[in-house]
């Protein structure tokens, strides 16, 4: 099963009086759900057991007083930020600690549990179209980084006219475009790119891999030491990998570039 943010079923739409003219959606996500429990869990009982020294000290007289009390468990209540979470009575000679189950069963019936706000009607988005929109956000975001740092790596570049921004911003799109078109004709041989080989026994890599060893595919100036000096272009003999990835593009693999 594929971590997701939200889930599209079992949604809530409301509204609040601090967010007039907006529709509220919340959703749930039962894996967040589980690992935000999980946290919890191991937070909680984490936080115990550095309380344990402590109540055992006071309680055998080898710490005391409030403030000395005080300051121990004031460093275990910032190290694991539980302090909601427990009930903590300081004396000069005692110190007992329990659980608020209150506050840990309200903080748990949240867990998994996000809102969406939108200004849009339902006549425009219904409750599952805002979350699938939300959802599409994080296509914006990879092609962002695929533009910026993943695949294009395109620098920061400094315009002043408006046709030069213009173009710029083309460019990078269209350069996003083109990624995006490589992923989905090179998918079969990016699947499972932490394995080694696939069922046929070749060799598999990722879209990253896939670009460094295309890369490898160099063009060669090739000079004819006669007395006329001629050369020309060509390209290195592709490996089996490289003729591969052109066979899923749909293309062949050019023997010349012009």
């Amino acid at each position: 099963m594929r971590l997701t943010l939200f889930d599209e079923a079992d949604l809530a739409e409301f509204s609040h009086p601090d967010y007039p003219n907006e529709r509220l959606v919340a959703c749930r996500n039962p894996l967040l759900a589980t690992e935000r429990q999980r946290k919890r869990t191991e937070l909680l009982a984490a936080t115990e057991a550095a309380f344990a020294p402590i109540i055992t000290a006071v309680a055998e007289g080898r710490l005391k007083g409030a403030d000395k009390i005080g300051v121990r468990v004031g460093k275990v209540i910032n190290r694991y930020k539980m302090a909601k979470h427990f009930e903590v009575a300081i004396g000069d000679g005692g110190l007992t600690v329990a659980r608020r189950q209150a506050s840990i069963g309200s903080e748990a019936a949240l867990d998994g549990i996000y809102v969406l706000r939108t200004s849009m009607g339902r006549d425009e988005l219904d409750a599952h179209g805002v979350v699938k929109a939300y959802k599409d956000l994080s296509h914006v975001e990879r092609d962002f980084r695929h533009i910026k740092v993943d695949d294009l790596g395109l620098r920061p570049i400094h315009h002043r006219l408006e046709a030069r921004v213009r173009s710029h911003v083309f460019i990078a799109m269209l350069g996003a475009y083109l990624v995006w078109q490589l992923r989905q004709a090179l998918a079969a041989a990016a699947h499972e790119a932490a394995c080694t080989h696939n069922a046929k026994g070749d060799e598999v890599r990722g879209f990253r891999e896939l670009l460094d060893h295309l890369g490898t595919l160099t063009r060669n100036t090739v000079r004819v030491t006669t007395e006329t000096a001629e050369e020309f272009e060509m390209l290195s003999t592709p490996t089996p990998i490289q003729r591969r990835v052109f066979e899923l593009l749909g293309t062949a693999v050019p023997l010349r570039l012009r």
